[in-house]
C-alpha cells in the first residue's frame, strides 16, 4: 500500500534533513521530487499542483526559517498537508437509525458484495449489535448465492426474495429488520460493469425508498484517475456519505486515495486491506499519513493487538521476557498470538524507525508454520531449557518436525540472537534509530 510512493517521499525527506537551513533553491529541488512521486503514483494533476504550492509557501514561511531544526519542520509540513488532502479529520459511521440503513453501491467487480460482509463483521464485532445482510442484485449471476455464503460463514442472517424488484426487497427488508429487531442493515444493490441510466434510477429508488443512514460506494483502488469519475457518476444522482477502497493491499500506486477527498468531498470511511473477511479497517487520515511518510502507525498496531491477543498471556510472557527467562514454550505462545494480528510484514510496516529494507521483508506463512513444527517437536523440557539442544536431539526433532536439522539450527540462532536483543532493549540501546 503506497509503497513506491512512501519510498520516494522518504527519499525527498532524507535529502531536506541535510540541509542547515530551507532556502528556495533547495527547496524546489525537493518538491520537485515529491511532485515526480505524486504524479507517478497517480495523483491528480491538479490536486499535486496545490498540494506543492501549500507545501512550498510553508516551508519557506518565517516559522521554518527561525527553526533550529528546519528539516523536522519541513517534514511536519509534509505531514500536515498530507493529512488535510485526506480529508483531515477521520468520518464517522452513521449508525443512528433504528435500525440504521447502510446502502452498499458501486460498479461491478470493485469487491462490493464481499466488502458488504466485511463491514457487517466489522460492525457486529465493534458495536456488539446484529446486522442483517440484504440481497438486492438480482442481475449479476450467483449474486445472491455469494452473499448467502458469506452470511453464512459469517453466522450473519441474510434477507432474500429472489430475483423479484430490487427497491420492493429493501422495502420488505427494513420491515423485517424491525419485526425482529435488527440493529443494522446492509443492503448489496447491484452494479454494472460502467454506470448507466437505469442503474442510477434503480438506486436512487431505493435510497428514496429506505432513506439509508450512508450510501457508501466501494471503489476499487487500483481504478487510478477513473476513480474520480466513477464517484461524481454515483455523488451526482445518490449524495454519498461515503466511500470504501478496497484492495489497497494490491499492487497499487494509490492515487486514487490521495485525490478523492480533495475532489469530490466524499470521505473516505473504510480501507480494504487482504481479502480476508476481517480485512476491513476504518480509515484515519493521519495514520494513513504517517505510514506513507515511514513513520509507523503504532495506534492501529495497538487496536488490532487490544482485539485479538490474549491480556493475560501477553502479559506473563512480558514479564518472563523481562526477567530473562523467556523460552521457546513462550516463544511458541507469542507466535500463536502474532499469527492473530495477520501478515507479518504488515505489522512490520506499522513500527516507526523501521529501516526500508526490513520493510520489504515478504514473510512466507508457510515459515512460521514450520518454525512451529519444530517447536512442537520439542518435549516441554527442552522448550523451556533450549540450552541442552545437542546434536542427537536436534536429529530427532527435526525427523519429528519434517524439516532439516540445518532448520532446527537456524531457529535456535534466530531465538538466542533475539534474546540478545530483549536484554539490549532492556539496557536502553534500541536496535533501532526510533
Amino acid at each position: 500500500m503506497f509503497e513506491s510512493l512512501g519510498d520516494r517521499l522518504q527519499s525527498a525527506i532524507n535529502k531536506i534533513k541535510g540541509y542547515g537551513k530551507i532556502t528556495e533553491d533547495n527547496i524546489s529541488d525537493v518538491t520537485r521530487e515529491i511532485r515526480l512521486a505524486l504524479l507517478e503514483a497517480d495523483v491528480n494533476y491538479k490536486v499535486v499542483k496545490e498540494f506543492i504550492a501549500n507545501v512550498k509557501e510553508k516551508a519557506l514561511g518565517e516559522e521554518v526559517a527561525k527553526s533550529l531544526k528546519p528539516g523536522e519542520m519541513f517534514v511536519k509540513i509534509l505531514k500536515d498537508e498530507l493529512v488535510d488532502l485526506l480529508g483531515g479529520e477521520k468520518a464517522p459511521l452513521n449508525t443512528s437509525g433504528n435500525p440504521a440503513i447502510l446502502m452498499m453501491v458501486g460498479l461491478q467487480g470493485s469487491g462490493k458484495t464481499t466488502t458488504t460482509g466485511k463491514l457487517a463483521k466489522m460492525l457486529r464485532k465493534k458495536y456488539k449489535k446484529n446486522p442483517l445482510l440484504v440481497a438486492c442484485d438480482v442481475y449479476r449471476p450467483a449474486a445472491i448465492d455469494q452473499l448467502k455464503q458469506i452470511g453464512k460463514e459469517l453466522n450473519i442472517e441474510v434477507y432474500s426474495e429472489g430475483k423479484e424488484n430490487p427497491v420492493l426487497i429493501a422495502q420488505n427488508a427494513i420491515n423485517y429488520a424491525r419485526e425482529n429487531h435488527f440493529d443494522y442493515v446492509l443492503i448489496d444493490t447491484a452494479g454494472r460493469l460502467h454506470i448507466d441510466e437505469a442503474l442510477m434510477d434503480e438506486l436512487d429508488n431505493i435510497a428514496n425508498t429506505v432513506n439509508p443512514q450512508e450510501i457508501l460506494l466501494v471503489i476499487d483502488s487500483m481504478a487510478g484517475q477513473d476513480a474520480i469519475n466513477v464517484i461524481e457518476g454515483f455523488n451526482n444522482k445518490l449524495n454519498l456519505t461515503g466511500a470504501i477502497l478496497t484492495k489497497l493491499d494490491g499492487d497499487t500506486r494509490g492515487g486514487a486515495a490521495l485525490s478523492i477527498r480533495h475532489l469530490t468531498n466524499v470521505p473516505i470511511k473504510f480501507i480494504g486491506i487482504s481479502e480476508k473477511m476481517d480485512g476491513l479497517d476504518e480509515f484515519y487520515p493521519e495514520r494513513m499519513a504517517t505510514r506513507i511518510l515511514g513513520m509507523g502507525d503504532l495506534m492501529t498496531m495497538i487496536e488490532k493487538a487490544e482485539e485479538v491477543i490474549d491480556q493475560d498471556a501477553a502479559m506473563a510472557s512480558a514479564k518472563r521476557m523481562e526477567e530473562g527467562k523467556f523460552d521457546l514454550e513462550d516463544f511458541l505462545s507469542t507466535l500463536k498470538q502474532i499469527k492473530k494480528l495477520g501478515p507479518l510484514e504488515n505489522l512490520i510496516k506499522m513500527i516507526p524507525g523501521i529501516p526500508k529494507e526490513v520493510k520489504k521483508v515478504k514473510v512466507d506463512p508457510k515459515d512460521m508454520a514450520h518454525i512451529e513444527a519444530i517447536i512442537l517437536s520439542m518435549t516441554p523440557y527442552e522448550r523451556r531449557h533450549p540450552e541442552v539442544l545437542k546434536a542427537t536431539r536436534k536429529q530427532r526433532i527435526a525427523k519429528g518436525s519434517g524439516r532439516s536439522v540445518e532448520e532446527v539450527n537456524r531457529l535456535i540462532k534466530q531465538f538466542d540472537q533475539m534474546k540478545l536483543m530483549m536484554k539490549q532493549m532492556k539496557k536502553g540501546k534500541m536496535p533501532f534509530n526510533m
